[in-house]
């Protein structure tokens, strides 16, 4: 596939205040190499999600300030060095240091808007000790995300003792009934905690973009 067959979204930050995403696990890379370099000629932040460290290491030296994320599995180029101080802080809480490549993609993918993003890790359910140590730090965040596998109980926990939005990330980590995500998707979905907002298994970018849409319209 050539470079001039690809349709990119070069309209998406004015028309939507986001870059557009390229999702890199069923691309080649070859493929993300032709997006990478003309986002790049159209002056656009590039984020490619769901990289391999082979496909990274193909695409090594491709452009000069190209960085391969590893915990989060994605690829930048451009990244904005600058916090955009008015938009506010999003804080991604994963339950366990297993979920820690979802929360690490939102993470990556806020950072490139220019959104100050702190990631704390193991506050789960099963030492809810850890949660509760960090609620005044948690309550100071205008957005939430909470990545959790398993039965996918901390975003409801945790929608009940904040008031800030609460966005929850089932990751498909857990055993048997886990059922690679499924489990902790429909826990969420079925949450009695009013507001909690639920994206798709493993997607941090999806919960990433929705924090972003939250903070620009405060």
């Amino acid at each position: 596939m050539t470079e001039k067959e690809f349709c990119l979204d070069v309209q998406r930050r004015k028309r939507l205040g986001m870059v557009e995403a390229v999702y890199g696990e069923n691309k080649t890379s070859e493929q993300i190499s032709s997006i990478l370099l003309k986002l790049h000629l159209e002056g656009e932040v590039g984020l490619v999600t769901r990289v391999s460290v082979e496909k990274a290491k193909d695409l090594e030296g491709l452009l000069e300030n190209l960085q391969f994320h590893p915990q989060a599995g994605c690829l930048t180029v451009g990244m904005p060095s600058d916090q955009d101080s008015s938009l506010g802080e999003v804080i991604v809480l994963s339950g366990g240091t297993s979920d820690i490549g979802v929360a690490a993609e939102a993470e990556v993918a806020l950072k490139c808007h220019g959104v100050r993003v702190e990631l704390l890790i193991d506050v789960g359910v099963a030492g809810l000790h850890r949660l509760l140590n960090n609620l005044e730090r948690l309550k100071k965040a205008k957005v939430l995300i909470a990545c959790a596998g398993m039965e996918g109980s901390l975003p409801t926990i945790l929608s009940g003792l904040v008031p800030q939005p609460v966005i929850g990330v089932p990751v498909s980590v857990g055993y048997g009934v886990s059922a690679a995500g499924r489990t902790a998707l429909e826990g969420m979905l079925a949450s009695c905690a009013p507001g909690l907002v639920v994206v798709n298994i493993d997607n941090g970018y999806g919960a990433a973009m929705a924090a972003l849409r939250i903070l620009k319209s405060i």
